[in-house]
């Protein structure tokens, strides 16, 4: 009987932990030297999580693109990412992106932070 009063609380502890659900909405502009060529900005619904060293996010969302002197369009955006420590000051992290409009397009990230 007590095994099963205390299930729920070992199952609980053994889950990952959800950080949960996130809203970020984040601006990216170009520029080549002085010459502004525009701003998409996304409108992202997310999912985050982690598991021992590792943290993970799933998000996406309408994008509205705005071409310098265009007119602007919304498209579907989306990215996948995560993270793994590799020391209590090193971390491996990674994205994967994809915006879908008339010729679909995809994009990676990966990098290395140190803390000091």
């Amino acid at each position: 009987m007590k095994f099963l009063a205390i299930l729920p609380a070992t199952l609980i502890a053994a889950a990952p932990a959800m950080a949960g659900p996130y809203v970020n909405v984040e601006a990216n502009s170009g520029f080549t030297g002085s010459d502004y060529s525009g701003t998409s900005t996304d409108f992202h619904v997310g999912v985050e999580g982690t598991s021992g060293v590792a943290g993970w996010y799933i998000q996406g969302g309408p994008t509205y693109v705005s071409p310098d002197g265009a007119v602007g369009e919304t498209i579907a955006t989306g990215k996948l990412g995560g993270s793994v420590a590799a020391s209590d000051k090193l971390s491996v992290y990674g994205e994967i992106s994809a915006a879908f409009d008339s010729v679909n397009s995809y994009g990676t990230k990966a990098g290395v932070k140190y803390k000091f």
